[in-house]
Parts: structure tokens; sequence; C-alpha cells
């Protein structure tokens, strides 16, 4: 299991798009009870639920999951803060930000490319 502190060091997300709950749990460095706790309290978190009520978690919920972590682990943040923290506008503004620069440096290697080609 990793350290809280260790978030930079989960493994990268394979390009899937459904993951078990023991993958999610392995990606994100979490155990599967506690991912299961999490759905209850963070609305944002619902995963697929098929035959049998397994649980699959697309992409996005995994990269959900780790920024869930991330705010209760890292930056000790409690229950309700993280879940606060995740619908106000802060997280938004974080989200467009980020949005923003990867849309910079898309355009930025598009640039390079061509200067190499």
């Amino acid at each position: 299991m990793l350290e809280p502190s260790n978030n930079n060091e989960l493994p990268v997300i394979p390009a899937k798009r459904y993951f078990t709950i023991g993958e999610v749990s392995e990606l994100c460095g979490v155990k599967p009870h506690v991912l299961r706790y999490w759905e209850q309290e963070f609305t944002e978190l619902s995963p697929v639920k098929r035959r049998g009520n397994r649980r699959y978690y697309q992409r996005h919920d995994v990269l959900m999951i780790r920024q869930i972590r991330s705010l209760l682990y890292e930056q000790g943040y409690t229950i309700g803060g993280a879940r606060a923290h995740l619908g106000s506008d802060d997280a938004k503004e974080d989200s467009t930000r980020t949005k923003q620069l990867i849309h910079q440096m898309v355009s930025e290697l598009e640039e390079i490319l061509e200067l190499l080609k």
C-alpha cells in the first residue's frame, strides 16, 4: 500500500474503458472498502453497476478517486471539506485552468511538430 504522501507515485492509468474495484484499488492506492464508502459520501463518484451488483469504474471515476485521495490524505481535508471543495467554484476554476493549460500545451506541441517537419 502506498503512503498518503506518495500520490505522485501512483501507477499510470491504462487505456481501458472499464476498471474493476480491485484494479481501481491498485491504481489509486486505496482499499476496496474505502472506495465503497467514498461512493456513499461523494455523489460525483458513481461507477456503473452491472450483473451481480459489480462495480465498473470509468477513467473519469479513477481520476476523481485520485483527486479525493489527494484532498483527504495529502491536503488534510475532512470528508465534508473535500465534498465542499469538489462542489465549489475553486474546483471548477481549477478544472478550467487545467483545460486551458492542456490546450496551450497541445498548440505548442503542434508548433514544434511543424518545425520538425
